[in-house]
């Protein structure tokens, strides 16, 4: 398994907010003890609010604090969401102003949300490409008001490139990672999309409503 896919393996195992031993999480991914501490120090490095040491085990918390203001997960995903676009620029002042204010950020906010110096920055490598789903996300939140099917085409795991219809249910981040939960039609069953992996999303004429099995709130259950 590519490692940019265990990585994300693990945030969907921590997702559940509970704290989960190393040696489980070592199992669950088939790695060793050890390779599971370096990468847990790459999700960490990669600004995935990772919560827990060696010998502890590790969760997701809820949220994060930045004092004075307290933001939720929305808002936090706001923040990052504009700083990563603004990095991406080519003005060359817009950069420098967008690595002070990560530095700024940085210095306040707590060690357990941030582990790393440059942890705000877009560059580390497993989620180096993630920004590239951000030009259909006005797409994914439309259909998922309008109830609307989507056609996308995927790079799954293994780089097998298929076209599928797909339920859009909600869009989730974690770190540098947005993904989509939906009901894949061609599966039959609920699927978690990495934004970034989606290369394409049409909107379809079909709408799609709430038939048993195919819900978020089943997905969640």
């Amino acid at each position: 398994m590519p490692r940019s896919d265990r990585l994300f393996d693990i945030i969907q195992i921590l997702r559940d907010g509970e704290v989960h031993k190393a040696q489980d999480l070592a199992v669950d991914t088939g790695v060793s003890v050890r390779t599971l501490y370096r990468d847990m120090d790459t999700l960490a490095a990669s600004g995935v609010p990772v919560v827990g040491a060696r010998g502890t085990g590790y969760r997701l918390p809820p949220g994060i604090t930045l004092p004075p203001l307290t933001l939720t997960p929305t808002e936090l995903e706001a923040l990052n969401l504009c700083l990563a676009i603004a990095a991406e620029v080519a003005d060359p002042d817009l950069k420098t102003a967008v690595q002070t204010l990560i530095e700024k950020f940085d210095a306040v906010l707590p060690e357990t949300a941030v582990a790393e110096a440059d942890a705000w920055q877009f560059a580390v490598t497993p989620f180096s490409d993630a920004a590239r789903g951000f030009a259909r996300m006005p797409t994914m939140r439309a259909a998922i008001k309008a109830r609307q099917k989507l056609r996308i085409t995927y790079t799954s795991q293994g780089g097998t490139v298929t076209t599928r219809t797909i339920r859009p249910l909600h869009m989730e981040y974690t770190g540098r990672i947005w993904t989509l939960i939906a009901w894949c039609e061609w599966r039959k069953e609920h699927r978690v999309f990495r934004l970034d992996l989606i290369n394409t999303a049409e909107a379809l004429p079909q709408l799609f409503g709430d038939e048993a099995g195919t819900m978020l709130a089943d997905y969640r259950r």
